[in-house]
C-alpha cells in the first residue's frame, strides 16, 4: 500500500512543479499556501480515519470514508481554484455519502466511479477550458 501512494505524491509533485515553471509562479507563494491550507486538513482527517477503521474492523467502509473526506478537501482548496472544482467536490461528497449508503460491497465500484472517473471527466473540462 506505501508504493502506490508514494508513487502518487511523486506525481503529484511533479506535475505542480512543472506547472509551476509553465506558469512562472513559486509553489510557495500566499495562493499556494492558502490552497494547502483548505486542502491538507480534510486529507489529514482522511489519514486519521482510515487507521481508525482499520483498527475498528470497518475496512469494507473505507471507500464512502475517503470519497467523502476527499471531497470536502476538493471543496475546500478548490475555492481558490476555477469554477468547476468545488463542484467535483460536491459530486465526491454525494459519491461518498452513496458509498456509505450502499451495500459495502459496492465500494471498489464507487471508488472507481469517483478516483477514475470523475478526475477524467473533470481533467478533461479542466484542460479544456482552463488550460490544465
Amino acid at each position: 500500500m506505501q508504493r502506490p501512494l508514494f508513487a502518487a505524491v511523486a506525481i503529484a509533485l511533479v506535475a505542480m512543479s512543472r506547472k509551476a515553471q509553465r506558469l512562472q509562479i513559486s509553489l510557495f507563494d500566499a495562493p499556494a499556501k492558502r490552497f494547502a491550507l483548505a486542502y491538507i486538513p480534510a486529507l489529514a482527517a482522511g489519514a486519521v480515519l482510515t487507521a481508525v477503521f482499520i483498527e475498528s474492523g470497518l475496512i469494507a467502509r473505507l471507500p464512502g470514508c475517503w470519497l467523502l473526506l476527499y471531497g470536502v478537501a476538493i471543496t475546500g482548496g478548490g475555492t481558490l481554484s476555477v469554477r468547476v472544482v468545488p463542484l467535483l467536490g460536491v459530486l465526491f461528497i454525494a459519491l461518498g455519502v452513496a458509498a456509505f449508503a450502499a451495500p459495502a460491497a459496492y465500494g471498489d465500484a464507487f471508488m472507481a466511479v469517483g478516483f477514475g472517473g470523475l478526475h477524467i471527466v473533470f481533467g478533461f473540462i479542466i484542460a479544456r477550458n482552463y488550460g490544465g
